[in-house]
């Protein structure tokens, strides 16, 4: 992988995430992280270094179109990574198979067709086996309440949550040996505050 090329990138995806005061998890910081799993699932899965830098700079511009649109903003992204390559003399091939990468992490692309494909949207789908779901799911909903101007009562949210937790499945062998448990137990724990709810 070449590093070089990553920590450009990195500073080109920051100045262009950096006006995006309110958006509480879809920010830099989460692009670092997704790009970070995303290279660890890589070289679990034995993946070519040339593969794993293919995926890190698929993760790196996953978020980068939220400057601009918040909903249906897959193809922008594809296109701002496609730009950005493509000035850097990227190679044409590997431009094509990044943007696909991207449209990938769209929550409604649901059939993951190859390693990279079903990585990308592993490590995207990290936070619901991490210790920090919670967190990361409260400030989804405080970016949302922010950015469109709404309030999204707990009851709601909670139901929500949970569905997403039952519906989406680690991928691949590494993602779900090392996340599938604390997903069981952010499961129960979200069941759990919603019983609570209709009891109270």
């Amino acid at each position: 992988m070449n590093e070089k090329l990553i920590e450009n990138a990195k500073k080109y995806v920051n100045k262009l995430l950096m006006p995006l005061e309110n958006h509480y998890y879809h920010s830099y910081e989460h692009s670092i992280d997704v790009m970070t799993r995303a290279v660890y699932l890589a070289r679990k899965e034995w993946l070519s270094e040339s593969d794993t830098e293919i995926l890190a700079i698929s993760a790196l511009f996953h978020d980068t179109w939220f400057v601009i649109q918040y909903d249906k903003n897959e193809p922008f992204w594809a296109k701002i990574a496609k730009n950005y390559l493509k000035s850097i003399l990227y190679p044409d091939e590997k431009i094509e198979l990044i943007q696909n990468i991207i449209l990938a992490t769209d929550p409604a692309y649901k059939n993951p067709k190859n390693y990279y494909e079903e990585i990308i949207k592993d490590a995207d789908m990290d936070n619901l086996g991490r210790d920090d779901f919670m967190k990361k799911n409260n400030d989804i909903k405080k970016e949302l309440e922010i950015v469109k101007n709404i309030k999204i009562k707990d009851p709601e949210w909670k139901h929500a949550s949970v569905e997403l937790l039952k519906e989406y499945k680690y991928k691949t062998l590494s993602q779900k040996m090392e996340r599938d448990k604390k997903k069981v137990e952010n499961l129960k724990k979200m069941i759990h505050e919603l019983e609570e709810d209709w009891i109270l």
